[in-house]
């Protein structure tokens, strides 16, 4: 993966982080990922199925019920269905997909990088934004 991407990503592409997967369920990592964002100035959008309210925003079920832009899509789910998701970023016109650690589907970063968005794979930001993205 390339630093100059993740960097890009972390600092240049704007604040609003979809977190697909986020829950109040304190004990997932997109809870406390979510946590560490908003500790580094970004606002957070939960997507879960039960759109619950997390951290102090509004959830929603899908990235399509979002009434507003989202600049990255931080992706939480089994690899199985992460490509769908993927495909709905691009579709929300959505600047960037991450998929966390353990979420790797080569033929959708594919689709994602060739739609023109940025795409990270198997990384997490609340390492990297403190190795890259200050």
């Amino acid at each position: 993966m390339d630093d100059d991407v993740i960097r890009r990503v972390l600092t240049e592409l704007g604040d609003t982080w979809a977190v697909v997967g986020l829950s109040q369920n304190r004990s997932r990592a997109a809870y406390r990922v979510a946590q560490v964002l908003q500790a580094h100035g970004k606002r957070i959008v939960p997507v879960h199925p039960r759109a619950e309210e997390v951290h102090g925003e509004t959830g929603y079920r899908t990235l399509a019920e979002i009434p507003f832009d989202v600049d990255v899509v931080d992706v939480f789910v089994n690899s199985s269905i992460a490509g769908g998701i993927a495909d709905q970023a691009v579709d929300a016109g959505a600047k960037a997909v991450w998929f966390q650690l353990g979420v790797v589907d080569e033929d959708a970063a594919a689709r994602v990088r060739a739609a023109g968005l940025d795409m990270v794979m198997d990384r997490c930001p609340a390492i990297e934004l403190p190795r890259l993205g200050g």
